[in-house]
């Protein structure tokens, strides 16, 4: 079991168990060094509760009493709380370091870690990097907020082994000395703002990226958002842009008819069975790192030609009599689906609905141009049909959950229909979550008749 040798913190409060929190309390207990932890809902007779204090960690649940910051010289918080939290408030006042456990993973790497961002398209552009370095034949693996805790990763680490991360700005905004080999900032939307409070908050985040960086290094950028292309002015690394529009003859980039990686064609856009414009911005991001990375052009042909999606973001699920399927319960806001939207030419059945977050849905109306026929379901239901009424969309029908809008959605279709589950909404009103609702869609497609 490899432990951490180079931190210069003894007596550490973890706050918030979950899977990352657990796995870190563990680590730095194994390490050496005095932990405590805190958790607001976790229960003394809780699995990893009783675990960590058979390890000699104190757990302190039910509450957030302000005496857990007392002789403690670090805090290691869980990426989702948010700053105003009283114990991460009062641990700023006390100008105490406060990471995540992404911090802490990365000092066990010691091979090449391949770290990527952005606001949409992390996990189809990580699995597609890892992919394409497995497909190489080079040693690596996959972690962070793709559902991999990267402690637990960076432990089973071999020696030059790969990581391959996905991180949120939550995990970045807790970084000291975190420094991947080959940074990749996809784009930057406004996202997470009740976290970040403001949008340059949120960019400033994602540049933690690659602020540890050195001449030596490469952080791989969108050249075709504006600021994206702004925020990586700063960045000490060497910059390796990506572009569909024009062609960047130090990056990755494409015609109307190729991919290519500087002046070398890589693959036929009629080869990749990925769809959608967006996606095609996340494969020029993960050729270029793994080239980058040393990966074969054949090894790269190969994923693109197999490769047709992460589960639940417009993953291809069944061709049932001429109609295809797609599953993206991922698109939980107005953005995704209106990108979902984007990646097909054919009529679409559009799947939508979930949970009421008081926001309307006219954003929506200027990209369902080739919906044909709307199925909506949950909290959102009657906005949704109102938005689609003010598209022109003639046919709308309710229904009462996934399950039953795959079939109402079959009899209305036709043949070389596109069925898209793409809910614009969380999952929260009727699902725990959107892998839930996802995994009932993909079920409904199967059970056809």
């Amino acid at each position: 079991m490899k432990k951490i040798v180079d931190l210069p913190y003894e007596k550490i409060l973890v706050l918030g168990l979950a899977k990352s929190g657990t796995a870190a309390a563990k680590l730095l207990k194994q390490s050496g060094k005095k932990v405590r932890v805190n958790d607001l809902k976790a229960k003394p007779t809780d699995l990893a509760v009783r675990q960590l204090e058979e390890m000699g960690v104190e757990v302190v649940t039910g509450g957030h009493p302000i005496s857990v910051l007392d002789d403690v010289d670090l805090l290691v918080k869980n990426p989702g709380i948010p700053y105003d939290n009283v114990i991460v408030a009062e641990a700023e006042q006390r100008e105490l370091p406060i990471i995540t456990e992404i911090e802490l993973a990365s000092r066990l790497v010691d091979g090449h870690l391949i770290g990527i961002t952005g606001s949409n398209g992390k996990t189809t552009t990580t699995t597609l990097i890892y992919e394409m370095l497995k497909n190489s034949n080079q040693q690596a693996k996959i972690a962070g907020n793709i559902g991999n805790v990267a402690t637990e990763v960076a432990q089973s680490l071999e020696q030059n082994e790969s990581m391959v991360i996905e991180l949120s700005s939550f995990q970045l905004l807790g970084v000291e000395t975190f420094r991947p080999d080959i940074a990749v900032l996809l784009n930057l939307f406004e996202s997470h703002l009740d976290y970040h409070q403001s949008f340059e908050n949120y960019k400033r985040a994602k540049s933690n990226i690659f602020k540890n960086q050195t001449e030596h290094d490469f952080i791989v950028y969108n050249a075709d958002d504006e600021q994206v292309v702004d925020t990586v002015q700063e960045a000490p690394s060497i910059k390796v842009p990506f572009s569909i529009t024009k062609r960047c003859i130090d990056g990755a980039w494409c015609n109307n008819t190729s991919i290519y990686f500087k002046e070398e064609e890589i693959i036929l856009l009629s080869d990749i069975v990925l769809v959608g414009k967006h996606n095609l911005e996340n494969i020029l991001a993960a050729v270029c790192a793994a080239k980058l990375n040393g990966v074969t052009t054949a090894a790269i042909q190969d994923v693109l030609k197999t490769f047709t999606g992460v589960k639940h973001r417009l993953q291809f699920v069944d061709n049932r009599n001429g109609r295809l399927f797609y599953n993206d319960s991922k698109a939980t806001n107005i953005l995704a689906t209106s990108k979902a939207l984007a990646a097909f030419e054919h009529p679409i059945i559009l799947l939508a609905g979930g949970l009421d977050r008081g926001n309307s849905f006219d954003d929506l109306i200027p990209h369902l141009e080739k919906v044909k026929a709307m199925v909506v379901f949950g909290e959102t239901a009657q906005k949704l049909a109102k938005t689609a009424h003010q598209a022109g969309i003639d046919t709308v029908k309710f229904v009462d959950n996934v399950k039953h809008a795959v079939q109402k959605a079959y009899e209305l279709s036709s043949e070389q229909d596109i069925i898209l589950l793409s809910p614009a909404c969380a999952s929260w009103d009727q699902y725990a979550t959107f892998e839930e609702r996802g995994d009932m869609f993909t079920e409904a497609v199967h059970t056809l008749e």
